[in-house]
This record gives C-alpha cells, sequence and structure tokens, in this order.
C-alpha cells in the first residue's frame, strides 16, 4: 500500500488549504485513515481520522470547527480541508491508514503512511 500526500504550500492566517491522500494497493473506503502533523522539535499528533465502513470522526481540539476530513471512495483519496488556519498549524502534515475500520489517535496504530506535506501558516 502506499499513500501519496500533496497540497500543503505557503499560506498567510486566516486562509485555507485542502490536503489531499491518494492510495494505491488497497481500498480506503473499509479503512480507518488519518491526518497527523510534526513541527518542527515536536512530536506527531493526530489531527483528524475518520472510520472506515461510516462516517465518524475524531478532530483534535486545537482544529475543531477549522477543519474537515473527509474521503471519496471512487477516488480512493483522503482530504483534510483546512480552513482558518493560525500560525500554530504550521507543521508537516502525514496521511495514514491502519488495516482496522477503528479509528485510533496515536501514530503507532497505523499501517501505512505518506510522505507528508509541508504547510507553512504566515502572518
Amino acid at each position: 500500500v502506499q499513500l501519496q500526500a500533496c497540497g500543503g504550500g505557503l499560506v498567510q492566517a486566516g486562509g485555507s488549504l485542502r490536503l489531499s491522500c491518494a492510495a494505491s494497493g488497497r481500498t480506503f473506503s473499509r479503512f480507518a485513515v488519518g491526518w497527523f502533523r510534526q513541527g518542527p522539535g515536536k512530536e506527531r499528533l493526530v489531527v483528524a481520522a475518520l472510520r472506515g465502513i461510516g462516517d465518524s470522526t475524531y478532530y483534535a481540539d486545537s482544529v475543531k470547527g477549522r477543519f474537515t476530513i473527509s474521503r471519496d471512495d471512487a477516488k480512493n483519496t483522503v482530504y483534510l480541508q483546512m480552513n482558518s488556519l493560525k500560525l500554530e498549524d504550521t507543521a508537516v502534515y502525514y496521511c495514514a491508514g491502519r488495516g482496522s475500520s477503528w479509528i485510533t489517535t496515536t501514530p503507532s496504530g497505523y499501517d501505512y503512511w505518506g510522505q507528508g506535506t509541508q504547510v507553512t501558516v504566515s502572518s
């Protein structure tokens, strides 16, 4: 299974970006997926997660109301829509998938990882 993340970039505070994560080799639709981020010198933390087989989601408190995770089964792609971006959202963002439909918020619970895409929010 390979995950290809893209969509990062430089954006001003208050702006929006949409990250995409395309999967090959396995169908996303039945498996949980997550977006994580890691700032310089910081640990990798979950931002949002989406359960397989259903629409249950998880969001970190820091992004609730601003970020939305979604999935397009026809394209085997997961998205992270990021609105009202803040300086503290600056990080490398990773998509991840796991061989279970249940959400977990710990990185060790995911089996497949994308390569990361840089998001930089400027003032």
